[in-house]
């Protein structure tokens, strides 16, 4: 969940002083449904006896950017929100972080929580991230009052059905897709095509097998036609608009898809909006597409003198109450995520995240996201190949060798 922005630091004090452990944590849950979700992990880490020092950053690059500036300054934070990946792995092998094994043992986490998503924290046999939100960023979201107007009766189940539905809202003078032209955007809706029309094994064979025959198959390069297809159906404003305001053109009926991570459903959320009333929301177009897991961690940086371990009960009391099950309902019913936890009874969420929590108890259905299966260097090539396929006029063949070049190119592999 990319977000490019400027870095904005905003530092939000606690009104008053809290007994207890502090933990500073640095984060970018900063729209209007993150913000909501990030209040109920404090007040539940605050109702447990912590003391929450609130410090966002306004776009995921830039906040991690600011951790390992202050690690590698010799001031860590206690607490900083990642995303499960190559990147959180190295700080791990670096010994910048504190591992979790006894959180996690206690938590019984390996029972809980998906293999998919325990593995991406799991570093040479230790634990060292503590999930707090798992979303799939490749959902399709659409407006029903902008369907209705088009015409179209159901949310599209397959490609084709996804470009019948794209041309009647067209016709109709709506906006058809609601896509962010930013880089990040535009390799995630790349992945969503690559999932929804590839499936799981085409997605596997490119993005974690880096299968030659796969990379330079007919498969993938009619991915990228439809890819490229989808071109036509966004508005001139694209270019380097934000996911939210993306989806708020769904909120206010003027477009009709988008093809976002469950992160949008917060939006929805705040715009006093209901599932399956006002908008619908499908994991994929059909019931066996990949769902892709993504979603947000808490990492506990190692304080900068060997022998300090001050900050370890502060952080092991965040670890525990970001995972505990009311914690993850509370927080999982605002932020649009699903719970990580797959022992909850979640009725009581929506039924968009009933849907996400469905597909994540089936683990046949269950990939990795980019961030997990490519190292730091293959994801910032291929997210700029992508981006501009999508933005210049190149033919879908000579992206294809684009695309296999860097998947391929073994120095780009720095990390195991």
């Amino acid at each position: 969940m990319l977000r490019a922005r400027l870095l904005v630091p905003v530092l939000f004090a606690a009104a008053t002083a809290q007994a207890g452990p502090p933990a500073d944590v640095v984060h970018w849950w900063t729209s209007p449904g993150e913000t909501a979700a990030m209040r109920a992990l404090a007040d539940a880490y605050r109702a447990a006896g912590g003391e929450w020092r609130d410090l966002a950053v306004t776009a995921s690059e830039q906040a991690r950017d600011a951790v390992q500036q202050r690690i590698a300054a010799g001031n860590p934070p206690m607490a900083a929100q990642f995303n499960p990946s190559r990147r959180l792995q190295q700080l791990a092998r670096n010994g910048r972080l504190n591992a979790l094994d006894e959180v996690a043992r206690a938590g019984r986490w390996a029972q809980v929580l998906p293999a998919v998503l325990l593995d991406a924290v799991r570093v040479d046999g230790h634990i060292y991230g503590a999930p707090v939100s798992l979303h799939m960023s490749a959902w399709l979201w659409s407006s029903k009052a902008a369907l209705a107007r088009a015409g179209v009766k159901q949310e599209p189940r397959s490609m084709d059905e996804l470009f019948a539905a794209l041309e009647k809202l067209q016709a109709a003078g709506l906006i058809p897709l609601a896509h962010g032209g930013q880089p990040w955007q535009d390799l995630n809706l790349f992945t969503a095509i690559l999932a929804n029309h590839g499936g799981r094994e085409l997605y596997l064979a490119v993005l974690r097998d880096r299968d030659a025959a796969a990379l330079h198959g007919d498969a993938l390069r009619q991915v990228l036609v439809d890819y490229k297809k989808l071109r036509r159906y966004v508005d001139a404003a694209s270019p380097g608009r934000s996911w939210a305001a993306s989806t708020a053109l769904l909120t206010s009926g003027r477009a009709g898809l988008q093809f976002m991570g469950d992160w949008a459903k917060g939006e929805f959320l705040q715009a006093g909006q209901q599932p399956g009333r006002d908008f619908g929301c499908l994991p994929g177009l059909s019931p066996r597409s990949p769902y892709i897991v993504d979603g947000d961690v808490l990492v506990f940086p190692k304080s900068s003198a060997d022998h300090d371990d001050s900050a370890t009960p502060a952080q092991q009391l965040l670890a525990r109450v970001a995972t505990a099950p009311a914690t993850q309902l509370a927080f999982s019913a605002r932020k649009g995520s699903v719970p990580v936890r797959t022992d909850l009874d979640t009725r009581t969420l929506d039924a968009c995240a009933q849907l996400g929590a469905a597909a994540l108890r089936d683990a046949g259905r269950l990939v990795a996201n980019t961030e997990m299966l490519l190292t730091p260097e293959q994801l910032t090539a291929l997210e700029r190949a992508v981006s501009d396929y999508w933005n210049r006029d190149i033919p879908a063949q000579t992206a294809q060798q684009s695309l296999a070049g860097i998947l391929l190119d073994k120095q780009q592999r720095r990390l195991p």
